[in-house]
């Protein structure tokens, strides 16, 4: 690889998520808890497209794979980085929504898929690492 490449922001990202809603657990009456996860959820998906993109561009040579469409966890599956393309799917779906519009049934939504998320960035990390070391 060309330099160093590291996961520690995305383990970073995952964590704070996590810590994200178990404040919500705390404090499930304050919208700006649940704004806050939504936008943990927006920064550890934005990073996980990054690191998939990077591995598939440095470990298994595919220049052609773009962030802008979804060719890059079909890809990702493909060369198992993940393991449920339709799950990351429906991941990128709800992110694309944060950035587009608000609303409070859309932030509902989003944060419902949250914990959905988490068991499949952490298993996506996990891939990761096993994939260049």
């Amino acid at each position: 690889m060309s330099d160093q490449l590291s996961f520690e922001v995305l383990e970073k990202a995952i964590v704070a998520l996590e810590d994200g809603m178990r404040d919500h657990e705390q404090y499930p009456q304050l919208l700006i808890v649940r704004d806050g996860v939504i936008q943990r959820f927006e920064i550890a998906m934005d990073l996980s497209r990054k690191l998939i993109l990077r591995v598939l561009k440095e470990k298994f040579a595919l220049d052609d794979v773009s962030a802008n469409n979804k060719t890059f966890i079909r890809e990702g599956a493909r060369f198992g980085l993940i393991a449920d393309a339709e799950a990351w799917m429906g991941h990128l779906e709800a992110r694309n929504q944060t950035s587009n519009t608000y609303s409070a049934h859309l932030a509902e939504r989003v944060f419902a898929k949250v914990p959905v998320f988490l068991p499949d960035a952490r298993d996506l990390l996990m891939r990761l690492k096993d994939a260049v070391a």
